[in-house]
């Protein structure tokens, strides 16, 4: 297979491999980064043939993931050595988020009640009685006069409306995917 051809393979399955990455336990963009990294050696290197194009994809990500992480580690090693030669005996840690994760974060928050605001009121109701308040499903059932069967459909919702906003904001799925169909079948 050509430098080309496996080119055309990672564009297929790129989505994949971000999903390997952040599984692995890359952040979000920095899968990306090395992403970006992988596409640039695959596009300047001469590469022998390749026989299994996804698997190649796979390691070579892989490999490209430690050694990012192997990077970043030694980094912060010599970050930390710097600052403990040049603090004196005390220092001062500043635990607070950085103010882009701040940022990140009140965004995110806001995307996250927007997206249950746009639920049923009942549904609402019951996701933030069990995750925020801490209520048990069957007092929430005793409660509004419902099965605990019915406290999970609407947990469910819930759950599945925040898990689509989720896969939108990541870009891997542009519309929510739902196991049935209108005709509630379950899709193929």
């Amino acid at each position: 297979m050509s430098s080309d051809e496996l080119l055309g393979v990672f564009g297929e399955v790129r989505a994949a491999l971000l999903r390997f990455l952040v599984t692995r336990g890359a952040r979000t963009d920095e899968a990306e980064d090395i992403l970006q990294e992988v596409h640039v050696k695959l596009w300047s290197e001469t590469l022998g043939p390749v026989e299994q194009p996804r698997a190649y994809l796979y390691a070579m990500t892989n490999n490209q993931f430690l050694v990012h992480r192997r990077t970043a580690s030694r980094r912060a090693r010599r970050e930390e050595e710097w600052v403990e030669v040049h603090s004196g005996e005390t220092r001062e840690l500043d635990g607070r988020p950085s103010a882009e994760a701040q940022l990140i974060a009140r965004e995110q928050l806001g995307i996250l009640q927007r997206v249950l605001d746009k639920l049923p009121e009942r549904t609402r109701d019951i996701f933030r009685r069990f995750r925020i308040d801490g209520e048990s499903q069957p007092r929430i059932a005793a409660a509004l006069s419902i099965s605990v069967s019915a406290v999970e459909k609407h947990l469910t919702r819930a759950y599945e409306a925040i898990a689509a906003a989720r896969l939108r904001l990541d870009g891997d799925y542009p519309e929510p995917r739902h196991l049935k169909s209108e005709g509630g079948r379950l899709d193929s």
